[in-house]
Order: structure tokens, then C-alpha cells, then sequence
């Protein structure tokens, strides 16, 4: 059985989080898109957006996540769940490894520091949001609860 609470009270506002997790993406990235207009896919220059170092590479794969996201949350009945809780593995791989790569050849997405944390705020934001918005039956409910009240 999953540890994740089933039916959360706050299920909506959590829904709501994730889809402006994922609006937040898709301006981030048509924005990207839009500065970097000329230049190589993945070059790596002085590109920002909102203060994030960003190349077209880097802006086309956040429109891709966001719409994700948002069609993850239109859908609804707990697609969003499993979309968001990999989603944000996903981001926090990608942060970490832009991390790693950060002041190297290697930054393919022309990472900046900010970009970094943004990029793993956002995947912390994003599991939270997968790990509370589950919806189920009642029957699931009552089975969660009597499960977390055994140690």
C-alpha cells in the first residue's frame, strides 16, 4: 500500500499548485524560445530569462514539461499524480547534472546557478504536489487511515 494520503482535504489547492507549476514552465519556456531566437539550439552564451540562464534546447524541453503538467492536471483522476511525482524526478535529475556540468562544456542547456535552483524548487513543488493529490473511494480513504495509524 502506497503511503500517500488518500483524498487530502486540500487536494484541490494542491491541483491548482501543480498547474501553475507547469504554466509557469510553459511561459518560462516560450519566453526562452523567443530570446533566443538565432542562436544554435543548445548554444551557450549569455541567454536569461527571469533571471535563468536558458537556449532554445533548454526552452523547448520546459514548454514540453509544462504542457505536460497542465494536461496532467486538466485530466485529472490521479494522471496528475503520476505525472508530477515523475516530472519531478525528472527535474531533479536534470538539475543535479546541470549542477555537475555547470562550468563545463557540458552545460548543454546553458544552466546558470539560478536556473539550477529554480529547477529544483520547482521539483520539490511538484512532489509535494504528486504526493497529496491523490483521489480515491472511500473504501481507500478509510484504508489509508487505519494504515497510518499503525506503527
Amino acid at each position: 500500500m502506497a503511503h500517500t494520503p488518500v483524498n487530502h482535504p486540500a487536494r484541490p489547492i494542491y491541483r491548482a499548485i501543480g498547474g501553475l507549476v507547469g504554466l509557469y514552465f510553459v511561459v518560462f519556456g516560450v519566453l526562452g524560445i523567443i530570446a533566443s531566437a538565432g542562436n544554435d539550439v543548445l548554444a551557450q552564451n549569455d541567454t536569461t530569462i527571469l533571471g535563468q540562464g536558458t537556449n532554445t534546447g533548454y526552452s523547448l524541453l520546459a514548454v514540453l514539461f509544462g504542457l505536460v503538467m497542465l494536461a496532467g492536471t486538466v485530466i485529472g483522476r490521479n494522471l496528475d499524480v503520476a505525472v508530477n511525482q515523475w516530472l519531478a524526478y525528472a527535474l531533479m535529475v536534470l538539475g543535479l547534472a546541470e549542477l555537475a556540468f555547470i562550468r563545463t562544456d557540458a552545460n548543454i542547456f546553458n544552466f546558470s546557478i539560478a536556473t539550477v535552483i529554480v529547477t529544483l524548487g520547482l521539483s520539490l513543488v511538484l512532489l509535494m504536489v504528486g504526493m497529496y493529490g491523490k483521489v480515491g473511494t472511500d473504501e481507500e480513504q478509510e484504508a489509508w487511515e487505519k494504515a497510518r495509524l499503525v506503527l
